[in-house]
Parts: structure tokens; sequence; C-alpha cells
């Protein structure tokens, strides 16, 4: 047998082998399960309050502070608490807007609605503050390690302005909630967040309360 006919029997057999594994390749792809592409879904946490207002004590306004949002709970990932050290963030469940944000809103939506000052004003409003209500979010996560449940952290620190520069803090208050979840999806944790959100501030809002019976008084009075 020549060498051409050799060389042309084995492209012949490449040939074939290509042929078939492309057929199976074809046939296995056509049998595999097809998956829908992933979607982001986006939440919000936002507590409304429905009581009866408070009689307001002061007839001046507050203005929202800053807002800070301790890592890694400052991004718009849902976070879940796997282990003692494990933290996991989920990048197809975002809230809608940044945490700080989110929970800033909710707070000066709630005091509004409680009416312990004449009014609680953004942080963008241009007005001059005589009181500032600050807020640190220490803990914002969904906690799988025993049982699920949603975490919330925060901590008030409503400020007197003082051109003096003495100790403008007129109370700090911190508190933690647990609200277990009715199970593992991402809208059970907003859910239980919002609601722990809410016991936050219904106690928060009884302090803030005291606190504005008892005001310093603003500059020039």
């Amino acid at each position: 047998m020549t060498s051409m006919k050799i060389q042309t029997m084995k492209n012949s057999r490449l040939i074939k082998f290509a042929a078939l594994a492309f057929i199976v390749t074809a046939l296995s792809a056509c049998s595999l399960p097809k998956r829908p592409a992933s979607e982001t879904a986006s939440w919000m946490v936002a507590p409304e309050r429905t009581g009866v207002p408070y009689k307001p004590r002061s007839d001046l306004w507050l203005k929202m502070g800053s807002v800070s949002t301790t890592p890694p709970f400052d991004g718009k990932s849902l976070v879940y608490r796997l282990g003692d050290q494990r933290y996991e963030k989920d990048f197809y469940n975002i809230y809608s807007a940044l945490p700080n944000e989110m929970l800033g809103n909710a707070t000066r939506q709630w005091l509004n609605n409680a009416q312990i000052f004449s009014m609680t004003v953004g942080q963008g409003n241009s007005f001059f503050p005589y009181y500032n209500l600050q807020v640190s979010v220490e803990e914002f996560y969904g906690d799988y390690r025993v049982r699920p449940e949603a975490v919330v952290t925060v901590e008030f620190f409503l400020t007197a302005t003082d051109p003096q520069k003495r100790n403008p803090v007129i109370g700090k208050n911190r508190y933690t909630k647990r609200v277990a979840l009715t199970d593992n999806t991402p809208q059970a944790l907003v859910l239980g967040q919002q609601e722990a959100l809410a016991q936050i501030l219904k106690e928060y809002e009884v302090v803030l309360y005291k606190y504005a019976g008892n005001l310093p008084p603003p500059l020039g009075q």
C-alpha cells in the first residue's frame, strides 16, 4: 500500500471521527435542560407608622444628619450570614437604594408621622438646623446559622447645634432586633428586616418624645 493511500485513509478516518464527535456533541446539547437567565430582583425596606401621632412637644424642626452603614452591609446586595465569620452577598437580590439612604428616608418619614417635632427634614435640606439626628446602621443581614432570622442594629445620636463647642449630644440610643423568618427566601428576609426596623423606630420614638420635652434652647434664645 502506497504512502498516499495510507494518508488518504487516515484523513478519511479523521473526518469521520470529527463528524461523529460533532453529532454526539449536538445531541448532548439538545438533551441538556435549558436554565432560564438569572434576573435581578429589587427590594425596599420601608416600614410605615400607623399609630396615633403625638402632641408636638416642639414647634421647631429636626434635621436628619448623616446615616452610615457598617461594611459589609453598606451595599445594595442582600447579605446572608452562613457562619460565625462567613457572610455572603446575593447579587441577584438587591435593595432599591443603598441601605443608608433607604433607612434614612424610612426614619424621616416615620418621625414626620409621629409629629414629635413640627417636621423632620432630609439631609439635603438647606435650612440651618437647631437639632440633628445622626444614624449608624451596624447590622443589617439575614442570619442562617441556626434558624433564619433578620438582624437589624441601629444607633441614634440626637445633637444640638452649639457654636461654643460644648457637648452637643442630647441622647445616644442603640437597638438590636431579631425577627424569625417564615422561610429562606429573599422576600422573607426583607419583610423580617422591615419588621425589625419598625420595632426599633417604635421604641426610639418614645425616647425621642422625652428628649423633645427638655431640649436645650436654640441659638439666640
